[in-house]
């Protein structure tokens, strides 16, 4: 497609719409700007005659007939798309287009006086799509005038350029780099059989499986898709979101990222310049699922790569960063679709960068233990959970979410069994140092301390939470599905945690949290208001004997810290 690695800025899945139009008669104009391709209606008719997909007028304007579209996002315009698919004998015969910027409240009107020609009157031809390209314009526009002469239907009206991405001068908050109003794009995908790759971009969740992005079934052993995304700006990436909202029975396995600073807009590069910044996950059903990133610290990319095992659906896919504001990011140039130049100083960052504390979920959570929480359905549970009917119909039941296990060694003679049992921890609100006025990265939270339980897992049931009110300033935790957070790692081959491994989540109050044998953890953490948990664990005799071990995290370079990020 002559317009394939730029952002379709005009379409109504960006938020734009039909501001003003001259007539639309036999069919609505607000047709022009709709994601799908213009359907036949052949055959059908409505009371002023025959249907149209798209935008129809009148017979004999002694003039033209327009259209004025208002995008979602200013952008910078390359080119256009007109398509009178199923006009045929009805087509407009001639168009041309004209745009403007407006940044007050005002509607521009169809004889405002700024209205700069971009493309001169050109012919048409029936039942036709035709790809108009222009040099980009270097001024950014928000509004386009589509012209016909002298009148008749066009199907499809598609705007083709660059999102031109508005930040807060010099702000180093975080924010979503490949979000399409950031400037994101998506510059190459392996497949798109089903579903576009450009729509893992667009703003929302979508409504169904077809505004994301969807691959079609592999038979090849070792199978893999993937989809690059050229993020808006360079940055310091943080945290991802995957989302595979509506892929209830055919989202991918699993998936992982890979990043690279290159100058072109589609990498040339060997892979071994990409770097890995999260390891293979795995992903369930019609779930939002958060990871923080790995080896990004001091390092500005400005390409991720998204690969999907074997195949499947993505509905969105966010990249959360700072921007390197001290770099600049040239504009692409018209004659030059390969290189996007920069330069590549790194600033000074922290000793320790903080951890952010993601959502928790039961696949991000795998490697330290499981996760206890009901699903909206049965089709959103994770992939292998029994679920089943219960109560006469009246509730839906997930079995076995997880085990209760005991790897305490034989009991000896005179040695009491280690049996099951029911315990309840009344947890206080922790003070909190964390910086959540997303314009700041501040240090976050100190982990000082992990424990370990070798010899059995453990789950904490939040029974209740209390309805006080959030810290002062903390606005990101008044979402009371905020409840508590959660820091694990792994066990390192020192028996003490594997620091590389630590990881942060955010627990609702509906989520039971169940910590693996043997896996590092910090005690309990309240963020709003006392909670009470119920423990179930296994213990030797009444608990006076346990399994734990306990770590400082001291650290000549500090400890570790948790923020929350603006997810």
């Amino acid at each position: 497609m002559e317009f394939g690695t730029e952002t379709e800025i005009s379409s109504v899945a960006l938020g734009g719409r039909v501001t003003d139009v001259s007539d639309e008669f036999f069919a609505e104009a607000e047709n022009l700007i709709k994601v799908e391709s213009a359907p036949s209606l052949k055959g059908q008719f409505g009371p002023n005659g025959a249907l149209y997909s798209g935008w129809e007028t009148r017979r004999h304007n002694p003039t033209y007939d327009w259209c004025i579209i208002k995008f979602g996002a200013a952008g910078l315009i390359s080119g256009f798309v007109i398509d009178t698919a199923h006009f045929n004998g009805n087509e407009a015969p001639e168009a041309s287009v004209q745009a403007l910027l407006e940044v007050g409240s005002e509607l521009p009107r169809a004889n405002d006086p700024r209205w700069t020609e971009l493309l001169p009157r050109v012919a048409l031809g029936p039942n036709s799509l035709q790809n108009f390209k222009v040099d980009r314009s270097t001024d950014a526009y928000n509004y386009v005038k589509l012209n016909m002469y002298p009148d008749g239907g066009i199907a499809r009206f598609r705007v083709y350029g660059l999102i031109r991405a508005v930040f807060q001068e010099n702000s180093d908050e975080s924010v979503d780099l490949a979000h399409v109003f950031s400037g994101g794009r998506v510059v190459f995908v392996s497949d798109q059989h089903f579903g576009v790759g450009s729509n893992l971009l667009l703003p929302g969740r979508g409504k169904d499986m077809g505004d994301g992005w969807e691959t079609k079934r592999s038979r090849t052993p070792g199978h893999r898709d993937w989809v690059i995304i050229k993020l808006g700006e360079p940055g310091y990436l943080e945290n991802a979101l995957i989302d595979t909202a509506f892929f209830k029975g055919n989202f991918p396995e699993s998936f992982e990222l890979h990043a690279i600073d290159s100058p072109n807009i589609i990498p040339d590069e060997d892979e071994s310049a990409w770097t890995c910044i999260l390891s293979r996950a795995k992903l369930g059903p019609h779930a939002e699922h958060h990871f923080d990133l790995e080896n990004v610290q001091a390092k500005v990319y400005s390409h991720v790569r998204v690969t999907i095992f074997p195949d499947g659906g993505l509905m969105r896919v966010r990249i959360i960063g700072k921007r390197a504001l001290d770099r600049a990011n040239a504009q692409d140039t018209l004659g030059d679709t390969t290189k996007d130049t920069h330069s590549n100083v790194v600033p000074p960052v922290s000793i320790i960068a903080p951890m952010t504390a993601a959502p928790l979920s039961a696949e991000a959570f795998t490697p330290y233990g499981h996760v206890v929480q009901a699903f909206s359905s049965a089709e959103a549970a994770p992939s292998g959970t029994k679920v089943t009917p219960a109560n006469q119909g009246s509730a839906l039941k997930f079995h076995k979410l997880a085990p209760i296990v005991s790897f305490y060694p034989p009991v000896q003679p005179g040695s009491s069994a280690a049996t099951a049992g029911f315990s309840v921890y009344r947890c206080s609100p922790l003070e909190f140092n964390f910086r959540l006025d997303y314009e700041k990265s501040g240090p976050g939270w100190p982990v000082r301390l992990l424990e370990r339980h070798p010899y059995t897992n453990q789950a904490f049931v939040p029974m209740g939470v209390g309805s006080g009110e959030a810290l002062k300033g903390s606005d990101a935790l008044k979402n009371p599905g905020r409840a508590y957070l959660i820091v694990v790692a792994l066990n390192g081959n020192d028996n003490k945690p594997d620091k590389t491994t630590l990881k942060a989540f955010l627990a609702g109050a509906g989520q039971t949290v169940v910590y693996g044998a043997g896996t590092w953890h910090h005690p309990m953490v309240a963020l709003e208001t006392t909670i009470d948990f119920t423990c179930v664990e296994t213990q030797f005799g009444d608990g006076s004997t346990t399994d734990c071990e306990v770590v400082d995290l001291s650290d000549p370079k500090g400890y570790p810290t948790v923020k929350i990020a603006p997810f």
